[in-house]
């Protein structure tokens, strides 16, 4: 893993997941056949399309390992001595013409935030960070995850491109041990 950002700013993280291209293709074909039905919620209902879509972990195959894949990283990003990580996620598909509006992730007790890129057409928007007086551009690439503080704000530039782009995002924070 390697850290992309200087000192003097926030961190972002960036790796990659070691089987993306054995997983990427089924899990986008798999996801191009889901329903609205098949969501358990969606939020963020921006410029005419929900933003954040949520689903079951057994929904999608390879989810659930490229959810363990990124867990273990956050786990090692935190140095968090074995104690159990809470872990929420949700897919952001945006259509050709759409982009993601600039927000934080620091809404509750998020520790870490997290995005795994399954599908990224040429010309789909790089994903901003902005920590003034410095803007990060990352131009992702499929199998790409980046990690960084859940109170960095980012947005995603508009998809260019004739097709879907597809990723996965991640919160995480210490789960309750009660």
């Amino acid at each position: 893993m390697m850290l992309l950002a200087p000192r003097q700013i926030k961190p972002i993280y960036v790796t990659h997941y070691p089987r993306a291209d054995q997983l990427n293709l089924p899990l986008i074909q798999a996801f191009n056949q889901l329903t609205a039905a098949d969501f358990t919620r969606r939020s963020h209902f921006i410029n005419g399309r929900y933003e954040n879509l949520y689903l079951e972990l057994n929904t999608l195959p390879g989810l659930e390992q490229v959810l363990q894949f990124v867990r273990d990283c956050a786990a090692n990003i935190l140095a968090n001595d074995n104690r159990p990580l809470r872990q929420g996620f949700w897919l952001n598909a945006m259509a050709p013409g759409d982009h993601t509006s600039l927000h934080s992730h620091d809404e509750n007790d998020e520790l870490l935030s997290a995005v795994y890129y399954v599908t990224v057409p040429e010309k789909s928007g790089d994903i901003v960070f902005i920590d003034s007086p410095f803007n990060i551009r990352i131009t992702p690439t499929a199998g790409m995850v980046l990690l960084f503080p859940p109170d960095l704000l980012h947005q995603v530039e508009c998809n260019h491109s004739g097709t879907k782009r597809l990723s996965i995002a991640f919160n995480f924070g210490l789960a309750d041990t009660d």
